[in-house]
């Protein structure tokens, strides 16, 4: 079955790689990202070109998660073409390297309206039609920095991942009884294949993160060469394109709560499988636990 998608922040890294799997899947992707025509026409000429070479229907379209404006034009415009969408992939997402007290509050909080509130902004404008339609799929890419291992340097980032990851959890059973489904991906440290250590952001506050490089010399790119020393040959950022496909396809009402895609193996999915197990049992232990599945909405 052919599914109408909009993914978030697919300029590049794994929103493109994803939003090509889908198309490729005979779905039609709605590849959102920011400044269509000008730091960005070049990813939008690449999507368009790859759609042509490969008969695949993958549309980018403005929509910068950071503006109501942007992503409830989107949608209209989705909504308007096709009468429907029926899933949305919360990928966008921004990563800041170096030590947490050199960040000021105001750059927390705009990491956080790109990892976090983005997701509100665009759940506010598509959840109306997919609880209309009784139906539909959330996707959330987390990180397995919400529960995994946490190396130092990148707290304002694993913070906010674990903000949204919270978020999503939370969402999973508010959704169930419209009989939207919510699926949790979780890619581990994938160093090569994405930008976010290339494009990371850096603390504003230039004193304080000196005086953490005399005590910590060299650390961030120890952090980083570790991390890569710690994928296996064969660990690309596409394993979790794949998945993200995968779970698409599956039929409605059979999609896992989460899913990891972490080759280096971190903790997360361990630590993960607790809490999900928790959070299974409490439900029950209320008298909540039809919501931990999906119900035809006028069930």
């Amino acid at each position: 079955m052919s599914r109408i998608v909009v993914i978030t922040g697919a300029s590049s890294g794994f929103g493109a790689l994803t939003a090509r799997a889908l198309a490729d899947a005979g779905n039609t992707v709605y590849a959102g990202m920011r400044e269509t025509t000008g730091r960005n026409a070049p990813q939008v000429r690449a999507a368009a070109d790859y759609a042509e070479e490969h008969g695949a229907d993958l549309r980018p379209i403005e929509l910068d998660v950071n503006s109501d404006d942007s992503v409830d034009s989107a949608v209209k415009r989705v909504i308007g073409e096709h009468g429907r969408i029926d899933v949305v992939i919360h990928n966008a997402g921004h990563m800041v390297t170096g030590p947490a007290e050199a960040f000021t509050p105001e750059q927390l909080a705009q990491l956080y309206d790109v990892n976090v509130l983005s997701t509100q902004r665009v759940n506010r404008a598509v959840l109306p039609h997919l609880r209309q339609a009784g139906r539909g799929l959330v996707v959330w890419v987390s990180s397995s920095s919400v529960k995994g291992g946490t190396p130092p340097y990148l707290a304002p980032y694993f913070a906010a991942k674990a903000a949204m990851d919270s978020l999503a959890v939370s969402y999973a059973g508010e959704l169930a009884r419209w009989g939207v489904e919510t699926s949790i991906v979780v890619p581990g440290s994938f160093t090569s294949g994405t930008n976010h250590f290339a494009h990371s952001g850096h603390p504003a506050d230039g004193a304080v993160e000196a005086e953490y490089e005399g005590r910590y010399p060299g650390l961030l790119q120890q952090v980083s060469q570790k991390l890569a020393a710690l994928a296996p040959e064969g660990a690309e950022a596409s394993l979790v394109s794949d998945e993200i496909a995968r779970i698409v396809a599956l039929p409605d009402g059979e999609r896992p709560f989460r899913v990891h895609i972490d080759p280096a193996n971190d903790g997360s999915e361990e630590v993960s499988e607790v809490a999900d197990r928790i959070r299974r049992e409490f439900l029950t232990r209320i008298g909540l636990d039809d919501l931990l599945t999906v119900h035809p909405a006028d069930a």
